[in-house]
């Protein structure tokens, strides 16, 4: 800015310095700015999924890729550790594990969940207690509770093995963890009880969007209790029942504490599934190359499972 002097006599002109720009009016500027917002807000989340998700997967992929162990930087080796681990009968056994037990209590968990959101939708007295206690499976600790079932299995002071004696259903008992398939089934059993809550909240969540109205109408049109959640319950809720499975396949089929407390694997390697094996491998065994390989085998069955589960609700999303 100019100014011209009093009077106007000389004509001279003062060059009056400029406002500068407060530290409060810099940080103004930049929060208006949309971008430097957004880079400012979504920097702490991508620094966290850097440090604890990205670097450890590529890391586990130069272990699968070499020879390290314990005390041992090892070297390249390429595909060497999975193909020893598709060889290894162990592995095999631990694969097919690992895919009964996802889809045996899966299924269980959604058949039971879906029949236990529907009995809860409805109106009884202590309503809000029933539903708040179904949460403890769910929220109790999965090795204490894991800990507890173990004592029940015990073959030696099997509180179910007893119970069933006394009511004349066995003659002698059951190997409920001594026996491969016993143990699995128990796993599944274990699991279905944890999970079941999830699914019965989250169905029950989803069924409260749904209007009595639409109910009423059928009932007006002659459709029963059947025909009504199958023709208005089911398509309604069908697009929550995908994101509940999506979230309970990756989280049973990468399970570990459940079968680790329980069985450790055992009997004679029968219930491992692929995350106690590799665990068993890269750190009891100090493998670390064999063990992370193991753990690989994973990621692509999980990326097809919920691509597949996602491609479908987009395109009844779009339907």
């Amino acid at each position: 800015m100019k100014s011209s002097a009093a009077g106007g006599a000389t004509g001279v002109e003062v060059a009056l310095p400029h406002p500068s720009p407060t530290r409060a009016g810099r940080l103004t500027r930049v929060l208006d700015s949309e971008r430097a917002l957004a880079f400012m807000l979504l920097g702490p989340a991508v620094i966290l999924l850097g440090v604890f998700i990205a670097y450890p997967f590529v890391m586990g992929i130069w272990l699968a890729l070499s020879s390290t162990s314990v005390g041992n930087v090892g070297e390249y080796v390429g595909l060497r550790n999975f193909v020893k681990a598709w060889n290894d009968s162990i592995f095999q056994t631990a694969f097919r594990n690992t895919f009964v037990y996802t889809f045996w209590a899966t299924i269980f968990k959604l058949a039971l969940g879906m029949w236990l959101a529907l009995l809860l939708n409805r109106h009884f007295r202590l309503k809000r207690i029933v539903r708040a206690s179904m949460l403890l499976p769910f929220i109790i600790p999965t090795v204490l509770s894991t800990f507890a079932w173990r004592w029940m299995f015990d073959p030696t002071f099997s509180v179910l093995n007893w119970t069933l004696y006394q009511m004349g259903l066995i003659v002698t008992k059951l190997p409920f963890l001594s026996d491969g398939t016993y143990a699995m089934w128990c796993a599944i059993a274990i699991n279905t009880w944890r999970g079941m809550p999830f699914f019965a909240i989250t169905l029950l969540a989803g069924l409260q969007t749904i209007s009595p109205e639409l109910h009423e109408a059928a009932a007006l049109d002659g459709a029963n209790a059947w025909r009504r959640f199958r023709h208005v319950t089911w398509p309604l809720l069908k697009p929550v029942t995908l994101v509940v499975v999506v979230f309970s396949v990756i989280q049973t089929f990468s399970d570990f504490q459940l079968i680790y407390v329980l069985t450790g694997g055992g009997p004679a390697n029968s219930t491992h599934l692929l995350a106690t094996y590799a665990y068993q491998l890269g750190v009891a065994s100090g493998l670390l190359g064999e063990g992370a390989a193991i753990s690989l085998f994973m990621f692509p069955v999980l990326l097809l499972v919920v691509w597949l589960q996602l491609r479908y609700l987009r395109r009844m999303e779009g339907a």
